[in-house]
Formats: C-alpha cells, sequence, structure tokens
C-alpha cells in the first residue's frame, strides 16, 4: 500500500494504518507526501496550534485560518477554546511523517503535485513507481486528486468521506448536523474522476443523536475510522467481494458553504447550545445516589 500524505497526520489516521497493518499484515513500502511550496498553512504551525495549549502561534494561525475560511475560522477557534476550558475532550494529535512507527521501512517521496484549480496531478515518474510498487493506494492528503494515479495501482486509490455518500457529498457532517441526522455513515471509496462518486469498498454508519456538538459527531466518525481500513483492505482481497456502485448519489455540498455567516453561526450557536447541556448535566446532582 501507498499511503499519500500531508507532512502530519493525525493520530486517528495513524490508529488506521497501524491496525491496517497489525490486522492484515500490509506493507507500506512508500509514502508520498505533499510538498507543494504553496501551502495556505504553514504545517508545523498547524501542528504546534493543535498540539498544543492556546499561545502566540495559534492566533498567528487564526489569522491566516481566517484569510481563507472567513466564519468559519470562528468555529474553529470555538473548538480550540472549549478544549482549553474542559467543554470538550475530543481533541486532536498531529504527527510528523518521519515519527509514525509504520513508515519506519517505507521509501518517503516528498512531491510538488501539478494544480489545476483545486485538484492535483502527481508527475509521471511518481505515478510509474506507485504503479510498479503497490497494489492500493489510501489518501490522507493532497486534497482533491485527478488524473493517471487514480488508475496506476491494481485496486486503485481509496479515500474516506466522514458521510455516507449516497447521503451528502463534499460538506457531510456540518450538513447533517445542521440536518439534526440521528445517524451518520463514514465510507470507504475508491476515487473516481467525480467527487465523492466512487466504489464503496467499506461502510459503516453510527448514532449520533447523544453528540451534542458537531466535534462530538467527528470524533464518533473518526473512531470508526480508526479501523475501517482494515475492513477495506480485507475487502479487497476477498475474491467474492463486489464493491458497491452507488444507485444514486447524495445532493453536493460545497466546503465554501461553511464559510458564509449564516451557515457558520447556526453551527457555533449549536455547538454553544450543546455545551451549555453538558454544563447543565455535569452540575445537576445524581439523585440515584441519595
Amino acid at each position: 500500500m501507498c499511503v499519500l500524505a500531508e507532512p502530519y497526520l493525525t493520530d486517528y489516521q495513524v490508529d488506521s494504518l497501524v491496525t491496517a497493518v497489525q490486522e492484515t499484515g500490509i506493507e507500506i513500502p512508500m509514502v508520498v507526501v505533499n510538498d507543494t511550496s504553496s501551502k495556505s498553512y504553514d504545517p508545523d504551525l498547524v501542528a504546534d496550534s493543535v498540539n498544543n495549549p492556546i499561545s502566540l502561534s495559534t492566533l498567528r494561525l487564526f489569522r491566516d485560518v481566517f484569510e481563507r475560511e472567513r466564519w468559519w475560522s470562528c468555529v474553529i477557534a470555538e473548538r480550540k477554546l472549549a478544549e482549553q476550558l474542559g467543554l470538550s475532550d475530543t481533541a486532536e494529535q498531529r504527527i510528523p511523517v518521519e515519527d509514525v512507527p509504520v513508515f519506519d521501512d517505507s521509501d518517503i517521496r516528498y512531491v510538488e503535485p501539478i494544480q489545476d484549480g483545486a485538484w492535483s496531478r502527481f508527475p509521471p515518474d511518481i505515478v510509474n513507481e506507485v504503479g510498479d510498487r503497490t497494489d492500493v493506494v489510501v489518501r490522507y492528503g493532497f486534497d482533491l486528486i485527478e488524473g493517471d494515479i487514480l488508475n496506476a495501482p491494481r485496486d486503485g486509490v481509496l479515500s474516506f468521506h466522514p458521510a455516507d455518500i449516497r447521503q451528502y457529498r463534499g460538506l457531510g457532517p456540518p450538513q447533517a448536523y445542521l440536518d439534526g441526522q440521528t445517524r451518520v455513515g463514514i465510507t470507504l471509496q475508491r476515487l473516481s474522476s467525480d467527487i465523492d462518486a466512487g466504489e464503496i469498498i467499506a461502510i459503516e454508519h453510527r448514532d449520533v443523536d447523544d453528540c451534542l456538538t458537531l466535534w462530538d459527531v467527528y470524533d464518533r466518525l473518526r473512531d470508526v475510522q480508526r479501523r475501517l481500513l482494515a475492513a477495506g483492505i480485507t475487502n479487497l482481497r476477498d475474491p467474492n467481494f463486489e464493491p458497491t456502485s452507488p444507485d444514486t448519489l447524495g445532493p453536493y455540498y460545497s466546503v465554501t458553504d461553511r464559510r458564509e455567516p449564516v451557515f457558520a453561526l447556526q453551527i457555533l450557536g449549536k455547538n454553544v447550545s450543546g455545551y451549555l447541556t453538558r454544563v447543565r448535566s455535569q452540575s445537576r446532582p445524581d439523585m440515584t445516589s441519595r
């Protein structure tokens, strides 16, 4: 398996890779890391801000995030503040690619993709090497990808979408959270040339009716992701397995929608309401002990 990665992976991404290696015995001979010189954010600054308490570096990052994300940056800031105040325990960690344990014997290639708007293509030599050395790719970086890389490995490029693509494409959990969905899926799909329209390799749904904030929803889905990659690899190895080609796809919600004030403020208001509910439940006396 080849992994497409950013300079830092999240802890749940690393957990999914470790679980896949342990449960399926798959090898990772090659890791391709996004070396785009014009990244929106400094990855070291992002990792420092995510991994540590609020500091001056966090404030510098907020300035950069606001330039791109506009009103959604307020929702991101709310999450960090809630973590610091002890209102949320959904914090994640960013881990340098060089420190990922299952990459100890991998060849790590730093590659600057060929970009066309929001889409990225890979240089021909990288595509050929991926096809020659690996059977499948999992995408944990590079955002939207297209071109020959999608068909270079025998089993294609796998990617997680934190929703059931037959219900929500693009902006998944935030829209489902606003819609009041009580059950949300996470899809491991084989990427195609369209956004969130690939064959389903593995899928699982979780109840989220007790999730008080959007971050609780994400956390529950990430728990699924930690083991779903191993399930997908197991499926691909099964000669009787047939990927699911969706009969219908959910509507596409652009990620740019979250930058609009109405959308972001709705999420923010619902999250704050969730925190207040949590505080009230924690301060309420336990009547069963009397």
